[in-house]
């Protein structure tokens, strides 16, 4: 058997195609730095640094993980989060934006592979003795044509345009799944800070409705003492006004109420007239969350990993650019069969073929190729720019919290002491009242003071899950970018 020879031009063209095949012009793709520090500047509470689980986690988080919402201890959260995870249209909207991407770069490898295209065609022909130049001796009888072509165009990817186009559709289809994450993120911690807020507003509820039938007693006191002649009818009417101002104030909170309520209703994809929640004050207590250092923030924030992502997604841009100042290289191919009737049209003799390279390079542009490399360069700066902004504020947002948390476990404990203290004032003062040694109105004050402290008692517990909630947010809720698909899965 004779061995296979390909003469000189085809073996010296595949060479070339071979060496050139590698070449590809642009920066190579560096990481950004960001502004760093070794550790974050406000310390977490005293409660925090007190906890084994603290202890055992620090520096290196690993209790943030998968349902970070279950580190509050509450099913009825647990049951309303996985609702949010399944039925949220937002969510599921940003899922539909991450599979469209994640087909682009199914659509952009295609350009790496030959097009192949076949366009059968048969048709009856008959020219006219009239046309300018035709021969007045030629027949003009009709004939057919029976034509079977397949045609082949395939681009070399000489200086990696199609290598970095298809490397730049994967990085935003990573991008688009980061964007996911940060939704899915968002919406879980948007959900309990609702939820803290309705648990906040039924403990409001309860205490107001606690005073009052308490002001309730109060008037039946008043009255009592006014039929014996004990009281003035004025302490009865401040009795009355008090009563009354406290009921308002017990109304006014079924507002905000039906509001989280609602809010919760569509986070878990149901109409509000579908969804309810039973009320249960809240007492619960923020966890302990384990924070690490601030280089971990690069790795778990997916909004941080997004805005990383399209810094490379621009790198490739501008690699794209510059290759359009090369020539391209097409190779192309056509063959097929033609014939004059169905008869001969797939007869041997009646193929036909055409197979060639042809090259393209643009001369003169009027600038339209520096424009565009420019602006590719601008476009990397600014998501340079946006991923450094992104990652200062991921560290602001930690600050912020850990300092919230930190102060606000100093105030609830400075808090409670208040409220014991205004509550002993309301006993001395009601006991001085009964034996006629105060005024009604240091009764009115005693109690408006109490209540004004037992509210806000009830507050800062809000604003305290509120922070724990904002602080996992900050921290990722446990996601890294290790989750990320990879490029080469979406292929």
């Amino acid at each position: 058997m004779r061995p296979l020879r390909l003469c000189p031009p085809v073996a010296l063209l595949g060479i070339v195609m071979l060496l050139l095949g590698g070449c590809m012009v642009g920066p190579k793709y560096q990481k950004p730095s960001v502004p760093m520090t070794p550790a974050f500047k406000e310390p977490p509470p005293d409660s925090f640094k007190e906890s084994d689980d603290w202890k055992k986690s620090h520096p290196d988080s690993a209790a943030l993980r998968g349902n970070w919402w279950e580190i509050f201890g509450d099913p009825r959260l647990n049951g309303l989060e996985e609702q949010v995870t399944v039925s949220n249209q937002d969510l599921k909207m940003a899922e539909a934006r991450f599979r469209q991407a994640r087909t682009m770069v199914r659509y952009n490898r295609a350009a790496e592979f030959p097009t192949i295209s076949v366009g059968p065609n048969i048709e009856s022909l008959r020219y006219s003795p009239n046309q300018p130049y035709f021969p007045s001796n030629v027949g003009t009888s009709a004939r057919g044509e029976f034509t079977l072509p397949f045609d082949l165009s395939y681009e070399v990817d000489l200086w990696g345009r199609i290598r970095r186009t298809v490397t730049a559709a994967g990085e935003e289809a990573q991008a688009t799944a980061a964007d996911l994450e940060t939704a899915r993120l968002s919406l879980h911690a948007e959900l309990s800070v609702d939820y803290f807020e309705l648990r906040s507003a039924d403990a409001q509820q309860q205490l107001l409705n606690a005073t009052v039938d308490q002001y309730a007693d109060n008037v039946k006191l008043t009255t009592a003492l006014l039929e014996g002649g004990a009281s003035p009818e004025s302490d009865l009417i401040q009795a009355k006004t008090q009563l009354d101002t406290a009921r308002v104030q017990d109304t006014d909170i079924g507002v905000m109420r039906a509001q989280y309520e609602h809010a919760i209703a569509i986070l878990i994809g149901k109409p509000p007239a579908e969804f309810s929640l039973v009320a249960e004050p809240l007492n619960l207590q923020p966890p302990v969350i384990p924070v690490g250092v601030p280089s971990q923030l690069l790795e778990r924030r997916p909004d941080i990993a997004a805005n990383e992502r399209r810094v490379g997604e621009a790198n490739e841009g501008i690699g794209i650019a510059r290759a359009a100042y090369f020539p391209n290289l097409v190779l192309s191919a056509t063959g097929g069969l033609e014939g004059n009737s169905i008869a001969n049209w797939f007869a041997w003799p009646s193929r036909f073929w055409a197979v060639g390279p042809a090259m393209l390079e643009t001369i003169f542009d009027g600038g339209r190729r520096r424009a565009t490399s420019e602006g590719a360069l601008a476009n990397y700066d600014a998501t340079v720019a946006n991923y450094r902004q992104t990652t200062l504020v991921a560290f602001q947002e930690v600050e912020d919290n850990l300092a919230a948390l930190r102060i606000l476990e100093r105030e609830a404990g400075q808090q409670k002491e208040a409220v014991a203290e205004a509550q002993r004032g309301v006993e001395i003062f009601t006991n001085r009242y009964v034996l006629g040694a105060d005024p009604y109105l240091q009764v009115v004050s005693a109690e408006t003071i109490a209540l004004a402290n037992e509210r806000n008692d009830v507050d800062i517990l809000r604003r305290r899950m509120d922070a724990s909630v904002l602080l996992i947010k900050a921290l990722g809720g446990g996601w890294d970018v290790n989750k990320l698909p990879q490029i080469s899965s979406m292929r």
